[in-house]
């Protein structure tokens, strides 16, 4: 009687959980596990980080500041001051002056920049002749810096020997004495305006551009054979297909509106009184805050009203963003 002795298992034959891990299999699979899980993290580490320390610890030392007592003119005037600062906006003339200024200058320059790019974005998605020079003709008001178009414009609406009062002049009005753009609410809310206007309404209009191109040209050509016009293809077919880029830019020109600072800053003949105008005509918010925190040193108050234009921002650029939205939806 033989004995046969069976070989023993080669590794082509061995069970998968008897094998021996290959030399360096685990470090491949553990640097190929964190490769995938943490790296993303730390490549994103470094924006939330000095979010953390330029963004979101100015916000919080703010919030402190504002219900505090906190005059640079008077430091043994400190101590918590808990909502005072707050309460004392109810009831204060200059405040609720700079918010109608504000919100005045806002619909003048939001509503009319908004509706226009539309209509320019229209225009240029169509076949145009020298379409790229069009195209970078309409961004070079947003390129060209502030401070320049302003005092540009500050020269167009001069009251003296201004562009703007002999255009009018033409038409009959202001032939006796010149109109002051300054001297008025309701001239000086346009002029700052038109200066908004002018500068984003490019920039806002290839937002648009960019969106229509994605819409599919057989949309356009199908409602064409339906007997639709070019306006009607414009309101019903374009406006609710770019509904997401129309919510962003609502909501980009509320918060840029309502914070608006330079435009009323270089306005004035005086840009350093921060007054808005002999009588605060064009005063907005912004140039409030900075007038009680840096030229009146309170800090404090100063404080309490960034945080009532922040909540103000935050409820406005909802409410718009939620009119957009079903304004969209209802065209569909």
């Amino acid at each position: 009687m033989s004995v046969t002795h069976s070989a023993p298992p080669t590794p082509a034959t061995e069970p998968a959980h008897h094998r021996k891990p290959k030399s360096g299999y685990k470090s491949r699979n553990w640097l190929h596990r964190f490769d995938n899980k943490r790296v993303p993290y730390l490549m994103i580490s470094p924006f939330f980080l000095l979010f953390a320390l330029f963004g979101l610890f100015p916000i919080v030392f703010n919030g402190i500041v504002a219900m505090r007592n906190w005059r640079l003119d008077d430091p043994a005037l400190d101590g918590w001051a808990g909502f005072a600062n707050f309460e004392r906006l109810l009831h204060d003339e200059d405040f609720w002056n700079a918010l109608v200024n504000t919100f005045g200058i806002f619909v003048l320059s939001t509503v009319p920049q908004l509706l226009i790019a539309l209509m320019v974005a229209n225009l240029l998605n169509r076949r145009l002749r020298a379409n790229s020079f069009w195209r970078v003709g309409v961004l070079l008001p947003y390129v060209t810096p502030v401070v320049a178009s302003t005092l540009v414009f500050a020269i167009i609406f001069a009251r003296d020997n201004g562009m703007a009062n002999w255009l009018l002049s033409l038409v009959g009005f202001g032939q006796d004495a010149p109109l002051d753009w300054r001297a008025y609410k309701w001239s000086s809310w346009i002029a700052i305006a038109t200066m908004v206007n002018w500068k984003w309404i490019g920039y806002n209009a290839l937002l648009y551009l960019s969106a229509m191109q994605s819409i599919p040209k057989d949309v356009y050509e199908a409602a064409a054979v339906d007997g639709a016009g070019p306006w009607r293809q414009l309101w019903r077919i374009t406006v609710p297909m770019i509904q997401p880029v129309l919510i962003f830019t609502v909501v980009l020109s509320t918060i840029g509106g309502l914070q608006l600072f330079n435009e009323p800053m270089l306005f004035e003949e005086n840009p350093a009184a921060a007054s808005g105008g002999s009588d605060h005509q064009w005063q907005t918010i912004a140039q409030l805050i900075y007038k009680v925190g840096w030229k009146d040193l309170n800090l404090g108050y100063a404080a309490a009203m960034s945080w009532a234009l922040f909540l103000i921002i935050l409820i406005v650029a909802a409410l718009n963003a939620v009119a957009t939205n079903r304004l969209g939806g209802g065209r569909r």
